[in-house]
């Protein structure tokens, strides 16, 4: 099995801290409403981890029931990152992989409120890359004209 090189989740605490959703639910808990939304927030990041290896990204889903998920990383045609200026502040971003996976049929795979999301964004396009020359092959956008 390929050594894991990375294993992460989306941040609980740099949802809080990075979002202007997480500063509303701190305002709250000072009501005692904000702790729910913290607990259902922290559960929702529990149930997904995400695992890179030399040839693959691996999404572990599920508590109760699992599933496991992968993309081959030869596959992945783009990633993409995005920040708010709170997420900026927090250090934290949002992952947007596209691939030609079946995992990304209905669109791109979003991972949210990733810590160090730059340096993350940046391996995994060195590691694509990589994938890509291990297996020979090269990504090509076939597209069409309309005259």
């Amino acid at each position: 099995m390929p050594e894991t090189i990375d294993r992460f989740r989306s941040s609980t605490w740099g949802w809080l801290r990075g979002t202007l959703a997480g500063w509303l639910t701190v305002l709250l808990c000072l009501v005692g409403i904000g702790l729910l939304i913290v607990a259902w927030k922290w559960l929702a990041n529990l149930a997904t981890t995400y695992e890179l290896t030399e040839d693959r990204l691996i999404l572990h889903r599920g508590i109760f029931a699992r599933s496991i998920d992968e993309i081959e990383l030869y596959r992945v045609k783009d990633i993409r990152i995005d920040f708010t200026l709170i997420n900026q502040w927090a250090g934290i971003g949002t992952i947007a992989i596209a691939s030609s996976d079946e995992t990304t049929r209905d669109g791109p795979l979003v991972i949210r409120d990733v810590e160090d999301a730059r340096a993350r964004r940046e391996k995994l396009r060195l590691l694509v890359d990589a994938a890509r020359q291990k297996r020979r092959v090269r990504e090509i956008d076939v597209g069409h004209d309309d005259f």
